[in-house]
Parts: structure tokens; C-alpha cells; sequence
């Protein structure tokens, strides 16, 4: 298993196998370099990957150098025992391993009232939709204590503070999410727009900013977006055509992160949907790397290779970066997944389900299945907000062919989803972890 016993025979710790009879768990100690045994359930109640040969200095790794990737919430003084313990629990808590569980208390805000920050393509209670139970559920990771997850408690950890999403339309849903969760879903005239600060104004021609900033005058909490589908600084070759052609550099960070870094305090990062040929050639962007283009013979022409390149050199630049700031907190946020049937979206593709849980209900592996992502933040500072397969059991929660209109426009969005919705958790998540 890469990172686990066999990769490292030299390393005189113990590893640990987990057999699981039935549901009881026995916890066998085996020698470094003794054979490790793996066991895969593709049962649809459950994604399991039940398998071990994970050292504690692998639990570093993803928690960072400091061990401090979750900050505790203390209470008084008497209970701080108490409270240590918890932190304690959670410090070593893979957030990504639980279980879904219905819960009344959910949805965090209503989908007819957040009307000042949902994009209405997104708002599936204002849709033609009959279904909403999707709403209903919380994910609760497995040994692990959630703080309570609301508008008030989430502006008092940041009072003072800025929080940055940067990346494509699955960035701007979960900061429409965290928005609306911030307000409680109500309306906010006092909220104040401050994308002038950050070059977020809308440029003549166009249909919207690069991004918005938005700041909270009761406790002085910022939080932003900023649209870039790659995470790569986009260089014009050609303005004088009239169509502009891009240099899209792979191993420089977007600009707007090399301008305005040093204004944010936690920042969550996220690329993916847009590494394909057909986005590439609509927005003319061409490969570039070490300053020079990328050749179709190149291993590089291949966008996954291409995608890989930018994960690793942007969590590299960011950690080098997180030398400087050591208060700043990262996250590189793992792919959302898509769930078309039958098709993709201009070909007919599906995502009718609209029972929740169909295809199970917990995820137990260790590792995050965007091995890609992992892969890119492990050495580094940099945290992985892992919603991969916590999401991929919940395909009923996509917009699928929900609309404003009378008539169905026959095209499914499998890849977005309805607001309040799964967007929703990774928040939750990225509470726990600042």
C-alpha cells in the first residue's frame, strides 16, 4: 500500500491491521514489513475500504507539523477538562469517515428566504421540485465532536478575520452557502460590499465580477470568492485578435492569490470540473510551463497530468507561503462528484434519484478517493477539506432536471447541487478545522 507498511520497511514502528468480523473491530499489531492485509466491501450500503497498514506519522502529515489543523472551542474553566479531551478527539478526527444521520434541526437556513445571496439557478426550493428530504441530514465523521454549526458562532471565529474561496462554480456554491448560513438565510442590509477592496468590480461588458467580498460589521468578518476553474495564472498572447488566446501557466498560482494572499486568514482552494478539452478550447487556453508551451507530444498535453502539475505546484507555493504566515489556514478542497447516468450533460445524462441515501449511507476508508488532491497537499502545510466520497453518496441532492420553467429544457445538472443542500456540510466541515 503506498505510504503504509510496505513503503516503509525501514521505518521501526508498528503498524496496525483492522479485521472486521461481523461489526466487532479486533485491532491486530503487526510488524513493520509483515504482510498487510486489505479487505474491499463494494456492498452499495456502504464505501468501505477497510485496510491498514497507517502509521501515526501518516496521521501527521494530514493534521500538519504543528498537529493544530482543528481548533478547540473552550468553555469555562471548569469544564476545560473536558473540553482538552474533546480537542484531544478531534485532533486526530479523519473528518471524511462517518455517517449520514437525519436530523430535524436541518436545513441551516430556508431556501425561500435567502433570496440576497443564492444565484437563482441554484435555489431549488424557488424550482419546480417536489422532493426536498434531501435537506434533512447531517454528517456526523465517526469518533469525532462537531461544534455547533451556526451563523453567530461561525462570524465569532472569524471576527477580524477573512475567509477566501478561490476556484470554479462548486467554489461559488459553497460560498453562496456559507453566506447564507452566515446571515441565517435572512435578509442583511447591514452586510457590507467590500469587492473594491479586492478588484471585484464588475469590468464594462461583462455579466458579472470575478468575484464578491462581502463584510460583517458585528464582528468585522470577511468573507469572499474569486472565480478561477484552474487555480493558474492566465497570461493574453493575442489581444490585439479578436479573440484573445491565454497562456494558462501550470506552475504559477492565479494572480489574484499573488496579490491579495496576505489579506486572508483561512483560504480553501478547489479545481477540477474544468480540465477537459472542451472547456480548454472554449476559453482558448493553451499549456504553458517553465515559461514555454506545451507541446502535443508532451506527457504534459494530457490534462490530468496537466491538473496534477498545478495541484502539487500550487500546494507547493502555499506552503512556502505558510512559512511566512503560520496563522493562515489552507485547505485544498477535494473534487465534488458527478453523478450522470446514461449520458453527460449534453448527451442526455441523468441524475433522477430522489430517495436520499440510495446508495448508502457511510464511508469508513482512511484515505480520500481524489488521490490526486492527497497526493498534492501531503508534505506540506497545506489541509485537505476531503468531501469526495461524503458527497458521492448523496446524488439525489443535484439540481437534475429541476427548473423555473413549465417545461423541462430536457438537460440534467448532475453537478451542481440545490442550495440548501451538500455544499452545506463542506462547510460544516471547514467550520470544525479553523
Amino acid at each position: 500500500m503506498k505510504g503504509g507498511c510496505l513503503h516503509r520497511l525501514l521505518v521501526s514502528k508498528l503498524c496496525f491491521g483492522l479485521v472486521l468480523l461481523l461489526t466487532v473491530p479486533i485491532i491486530v499489531l503487526l510488524p513493520e514489513g509483515a504482510p498487510v492485509l486489505t479487505i474491499f466491501s463494494t456492498t452499495p450500503e456502504k464505501l468501505k475500504v477497510l485496510s491498514h497498514g497507517i502509521l501515526q506519522q501518516q496521521e501527521q502529515e494530514h493534521l500538519g507539523d504543528d498537529g493544530t489543523s482543528v481548533a478547540g472551542f473552550p468553555g469555562p474553566a471548569s469544564r476545560s477538562h473536558t473540553h482538552k479531551s474533546r480537542d484531544k478527539v478531534n485532533r486526530d478526527c479523519n473528518y471524511a469517515k462517518g455517517k449520514w444521520v437525519a436530523d430535524e434541526k436541518r436545513p441551516l437556513y430556508s431556501g425561500n428566504e435567502c433570496k440576497q445571496w443564492l444565484s437563482k439557478m441554484w435555489a431549488c426550493r424557488m424550482m419546480r421540485r417536489a422532493h426536498f428530504s434531501y435537506e434533512n441530514y447531517r454528517w456526523q465523521p465517526h469518533g469525532c465532536e462537531m461544534p455547533e454549526f451556526t451563523g453567530p458562532n461561525f462570524l465569532k471565529r472569524m471576527k477580524n478575520q477573512t475567509l477566501a474561496f478561490v476556484g470554479d462554480s462548486l467554489g461559488r456554491q459553497q460560498f453562496q452557502s456559507m453566506m447564507c448560513i452566515a446571515t441565517g438565510g435572512k435578509y442583511s442590509p447591514e452586510v457590507e460590499d467590500v469587492g473594491w477592496k479586492y478588484g471585484l468590480v464588475k469590468a464594462p461588458g461583462a455579466l458579472r465580477p470575478d468575484g464578491w467580498a462581502y463584510q460583517f460589521p458585528v464582528t468585522n468578518a470577511t468573507v469572499l470568492f474569486y472565480w478561477s476553474a484552474t487555480l493558474s495564472e492566465l497570461e493574453p498572447l493575442n489581444t490585439e485578435r479578436a479573440v484573445t488566446s491565454y497562456a494558462l501557466h501550470l506552475d504559477r498560482p492565479v494572480t489574484f492569490l499573488k496579490k491579495y494572499l496576505n489579506s486572508f486568514d483561512v483560504l480553501v482552494l478547489n479545481t477540477g470540473h474544468h480540465w477537459n478539452r472542451g472547456k480548454f478550447n472554449g476559453n482558448h487556453w493553451q499549456l504553458y510551463a517553465d515559461g514555454k508551451p506545451i507541446g502535443n507530444g508532451s506527457r504534459l498535453a494530457d490534462l490530468n497530468r496537466a491538473k496534477n502539475l498545478t495541484l502539487h505546484s500550487i500546494a507547493r507555493w502555499m506552503d512556502s507561503e505558510l512559512a511566512r504566515h503560520p496563522q493562515m489556514k489552507v485547505f485544498l478542497r477535494t473534487i465534488s462528484p458527478r453523478h450522470f447516468v446514461n449520458g453527460d450533460w449534453n448527451t442526455g445524462g441523468t441524475c433522477g434519484n430522489t430517495i436520499p441515501l440510495s446508495n448508502g449511507s457511510e464511508v469508513l476508508q482512511d484515505h480520500s478517493i481524489d488521490i490526486p488532491a492527497e497526493s498534492a497537499v501531503k508534505g506540506t502545510r497545506v489541509k485537505l477539506l476531503d468531501i469526495t466520497a461524503i458527497s458521492k453518496l448523496r446524488d439525489e441532492g443535484h439540481i437534475s432536471n429541476s427548473t423555473f420553467k413549465k417545461a423541462s429544457t430536457g438537460i440534467n445538472d448532475c453537478l451542481h447541487w440545490c442550495l440548501p443542500g451538500i455544499p452545506d456540510m463542506w462547510n460544516e466541515l471547514l467550520f470544525a478545522q479553523i
